[in-house]
């Protein structure tokens, strides 16, 4: 049933998914529980995430719980094909593999929504967006789901304002362990692991520009200064802005960025951060690269259509030369940057988020009937849970409230 590039390459998933797994402390006590408590046993789950080796140590511990699990990744250029052939020699259905083209990606969402979920884990949510719109005889059987991106919970909210979204929703997301983290650390290292690694080029002294000031942009920022770069920001939002100057940026236009940027990362969640405008006074050979969740925050289209001459320059880099002689590179075709030219988060961040994951899943179970918002914030316990459960893993003990401290505060 599963539709995946090559089973062979399993052993070489399987290292990698028990490198993670060593470094997940979070999910490893989770999938103890799962194990012995079975809390999904006879549901279906649909989970369309970054299919890489600690999303498929999140479906292991989701099928250690019962669940059949149905996998699809959710960008074409992040499945790692051994990763999802390991799931698949354990018994997991998948349907993804890397370099799928628009129709292959589409058919892998389709089949994993086909067999009628129970529960739907989305990152972006192309799964709630597919079930919605053409498979609306299937939501009776969707118990709820788990949003993963700021991306997918701005297409949430949109449907639920215009009273389209049919089942419940938790926004992972929004969890404080989660875009504290995943989206700050998480994606300031993921990023640069991915551009230094694809490039092989020093960032230290260049003029980096992160379009968006959001936590990714933080994260992505800050960490482009510890490699020694003078940051420009550009916002749209005036009080990102403000903090972006208080944290020690300059904040101009992208057009007026464009001028002085070596590298540029779009981190916005919009379309059309940089275009024609900005790649006309951009210098001969800036790079330019793209970590939002889809790959239309750089204008790579309007590349391919005005470049007199493209080329590959390097794995996962495409040269784009213009009219006047100038050449523009993109890296990884405008996508994901941290996945499709990287291996994502750190282990050590996505325990955090898929922690959480796992555990609104559980939450969906048990409340089952019982929601009546079509959009959850995931409950502070299991926040407060997952942080102290890190800070034990790491050995961190922190002070508690006394009594007399928990009356003065009207706690």
């Amino acid at each position: 049933m599963s539709e995946i590039r090559d089973p062979s390459l399993w052993q070489d998933g399987e290292i990698k998914i028990n490198w993670v797994k060593a470094n997940m402390p979070l999910l490893n006590s989770i999938e103890k529980e799962f194990s012995q408590t079975k809390p999904f046993a006879g549901l279906k789950v649909a989970l369309s995430v970054h299919l890489e080796a600690k999303t498929a140590y999140l479906c292991k511990v989701l099928a250690a719980g019962g669940a059949q699990m149905f996998v699809t990744g959710s960008n074409p250029l992040s499945t790692q094909d051994d990763v999802a052939a390991a799931l698949v020699h354990d018994g997991l259905e998948v349907f993804a593999w890397y370099g799928a083209t628009d129709e292959e990606y589409e058919r892998h969402i389709t089949s994993v929504i086909e067999i009628a979920p129970n529960i739907i884990i989305d990152d972006g949510g192309d799964l709630v967006h597919l079930i919605h719109t053409k498979y609306t005889e299937l939501i009776p059987n969707v118990i709820g789901g788990c949003e993963e991106t700021t991306t997918g919970i701005l297409r949430l909210i949109a449907m639920n304002k215009a009273n389209e979204l049919k089942f419940p929703m938790v926004l992972v997301n929004n969890a404080d362990c989660k875009h504290l983290f995943d989206n700050r650390y998480g994606t300031g290292q993921s990023v640069w692991d991915g551009i230094n690694r694809t490039t092989n080029l020093i960032v230290a002294g260049k003029n980096v520009v992160v379009a968006g000031y959001g936590w990714c942009g933080k994260g992505v920022a800050m960490r482009a200064k510890g490699l020694g770069a003078s940051v420009i920001v550009t916002e749209v939002d005036p009080i990102k802005a403000m903090e972006a100057v208080m944290d020690g940026f300059k904040v101009m236009p992208m057009n007026e960025a464009a001028k002085l940027g070596d590298f540029f990362v779009t981190v916005t969640g919009c379309d059309a951060v940089i275009t024609e405008k900005a790649f006309s006074v951009m210098k001969d050979g800036a790079i330019c690269c793209n970590a939002g969740h889809f790959d239309c925050e750089v204008d790579v289209a309007w590349l391919k259509a005005n470049a007199k001459r493209t080329w590959t320059a390097r794995k996962n880099i495409r040269g784009y030369e213009l009219s006047d002689g100038r050449s523009i590179f993109i890296l990884a075709e405008g996508r994901l940057v941290n996945l499709a030219a990287g291996d994502g988060h750190p282990a050590e961040i996505m325990d955090m988020s898929f922690a959480i994951q796992a555990m609104s899943a559980l939450y969906l179970v048990q409340h089952k009937g019982q929601l009546d918002k079509m959009i959850i914030d995931v409950p502070r316990e299991v926040d407060l849970q997952i942080a102290e459960k890190k800070l034990a893993a790491w050995g961190v003990e922190i002070d508690r409230l006394t009594e007399s401290q928990k009356a003065y505060l009207g706690i």
